[in-house]
């Protein structure tokens, strides 16, 4: 994988000082950004979070997820780590695209859980890689890390492609009663490794 030239700026945030990098992938079209604390290095273990865009949760603060709340804790606790990485990569409703994840949603309404409404609209139920968060972490030095999940395809992922992930975080957002149903199917369905649901 090769990246475009990749530019870096101050982002001042609510939770600390960050760096943040612009990733963009020349074959693809794909493009991340990454949120740096410190200095990572191969001599230095990085706490990571490799967050899927959620417009919904992100920004509309959505209570179908819990990805808003994630990725706030995350960059919480990795501004006070002094070293981390947060990869916050393109992948919308689990990759199947925006406008997709709203036809998810509306058949999530009529009854269907998240991995039988994507199934029903002819997709996996994860179509995510983790080959971009990888290569992207490679570039930043970030090889030895503590991931911040609490979903071990990542974990698994990450190590396919060379990052030697030494311990998986937990990073649980206590469910409400919107998110509970949701939560019960990432943890029966998808092997997420969830213990308040």
């Amino acid at each position: 994988m090769i990246f475009d030239r990749v530019p870096r700026a101050q982002l001042p945030t609510q939770y600390g000082e960050f760096i943040i990098y612009g990733f963009r992938d020349q074959d693809t079209g794909e493009e991340a950004v990454a949120l740096v604390v410190g200095n990572p290095g191969p001599d230095v273990v990085a706490l990571v979070r490799i967050h899927s865009q959620c417009l919904t949760g992100d920004v509309f603060s959505s209570r179908r997820c819990d990805c808003g709340e994630q990725l706030a804790a995350a960059m919480d606790l990795i501004a006070r780590s002094g070293t981390g990485v947060l990869v916050y990569q393109q992948k919308e409703g689990r990759g199947i695209g925006l406008t997709n994840k709203i036809h998810a949603y509306e058949l999530q309404d009529q009854g269907l859980d998240t991995v039988a409404a994507n199934l029903s609209l002819g997709f996996k139920a994860d179509l995510r890689d983790y080959r971009m968060p990888a290569e992207i972490l490679k570039y930043l030095g970030a090889t030895r890390i503590h991931l911040l999940s609490n979903n071990p395809e990542k974990v698994q992922g990450l190590e396919q492609e060379g990052i030697c992930v030494e311990k998986r975080v937990p990073l649980e957002i206590p469910p409400s009663s919107v998110s509970r149903g949701y939560l019960k199917v990432k943890k029966e369905k998808l092997g997420h490794i969830l213990n308040n649901v």
